[in-house]
């Protein structure tokens, strides 16, 4: 097989449920995504269990995660610490792109197709190696609706 394109940004469009490994303009790679347990709309504050929406970047990575690894996304920016801030709330954080929960075991078929994070991005095991392989720290991530 050969190498495909280094990944020039990654985009999630909620509603279709899918992510896309771009490379300048050209799906390289799409998955089936999970997102939170209430997926429309964009993050409000921490505990809505919502995914964002807008632009970030994937700025650290974690082979040691209570899940099959992460990347984390850059939320919340300015914006969103501002509005949540505005109603006295807190806009949470760690929103990621990772695996399973590392202890679902025989389970990992029961996640499937279903909205289950408290607002992250999440697919199954064998397709975040292969995210983690293709997608470095710095690339940018749109979230859209």
């Amino acid at each position: 097989m050969a190498t495909p394109p280094a990944v020039s940004e990654v985009v999630v469009k909620k509603e279709q449920r899918r992510l896309y490994l771009m490379a300048h303009g050209e799906v390289i790679r799409s998955y089936r995504i999970s997102l939170g347990k209430s997926p429309t709309g964009h993050k409000l504050y921490e505990g809505d269990s919502r995914t964002p929406e807008g632009s970030y970047t994937l700025d650290f990575r974690n082979p040691h995660s209570d899940f099959y690894k992460s990347i984390r996304i850059s939320y919340p920016n300015h914006k969103d610490r501002r509005q949540a801030e505005s109603w006295g709330l807190n806009p949470g954080g760690n929103i990621m792109i990772h695996g399973l929960p590392n202890d679902v075991g025989d389970m990992a078929f029961a996640y499937i197709g279903l909205d289950w994070t408290n607002g992250c991005i999440a697919v199954s095991n064998e397709e975040m190696d292969e995210i983690w392989q293709l997608v470095d720290v710095g690339t940018p991530i749109r979230i859209l609706p």
